[in-house]
């Protein structure tokens, strides 16, 4: 009976190594996303040569102007979703599988690579989602054609409440520090080093 249970719970521990599939799968979606965007800055990069052209029109320079300033906004939102992709990678592995050592034992590692819980994971991820949503707001901005009063009463809504999330974000990030006062987190202190 105890070899049938060291047998099952070997199993059912080793069964974790099944999120390999989702760190990988991340990862190289992640790669993706940023060969993609490098791509577009490459394609970006030669359509603003064109933009000291002297027989160019001043409407087609306008036109080309808010076309690169759009295309800009587009390879940010797309660097940001290739971010989220390689912290949950990331985020998974060290949750799952084992602490990345190389990231602990590097003081140019950046803090926001190191996971403590799935807590940790979902702040990181959820402020680069908000990143990527105020990214597209700003995108949609630059092509809103206002043509009643109410709409820029939508757009002043939609600027406040990005604020708002902005500062809840904030203010929930200083009370994760504070924790009791200064004192360390707990879960701090599994990691090396403490």
């Amino acid at each position: 009976m105890k070899f049938l249970e060291s047998l099952f719970e070997g199993t059912l521990w080793n069964s974790r190594f099944v999120i390999l599939t989702a760190v990988v799968g991340s990862l190289l979606a992640g790669f993706a996303i940023f060969y993609m965007a490098t791509v577009d800055v490459f394609i970006l990069f030669q359509h603003a040569m064109h933009y000291a052209d002297s027989s160019m029109t001043e409407e087609a320079r306008k036109a080309l102007h808010d076309s690169t300033v759009s295309h800009i906004v587009e390879v940010v939102d797309g660097y940001l979703l290739a971010t989220v992709m390689l912290i949950f990678s990331l985020g998974l592995y060290e949750l799952f599988i084992s602490d990345i050592n190389q990231a602990h034992g590097s003081k140019a590692s950046s803090k926001i690579l190191v996971i403590n819980n799935l807590d940790d994971l979902k702040s990181r991820l959820a402020k680069v989602i908000l990143m990527i949503m105020i990214v597209t707001l700003f995108e949609e901005a630059l092509n809103m054609h206002i043509s009643a009063p109410i709409d820029l009463v939508y757009f002043g809504a939609s600027i406040a409440l990005i604020a708002l999330a902005l500062y809840l974000t904030h203010a929930a990030d200083g009370n994760a520090h504070d924790d009791g006062g200064g004192q360390e987190h707990p879960a701090d202190k599994t990691k090396p080093g403490h």
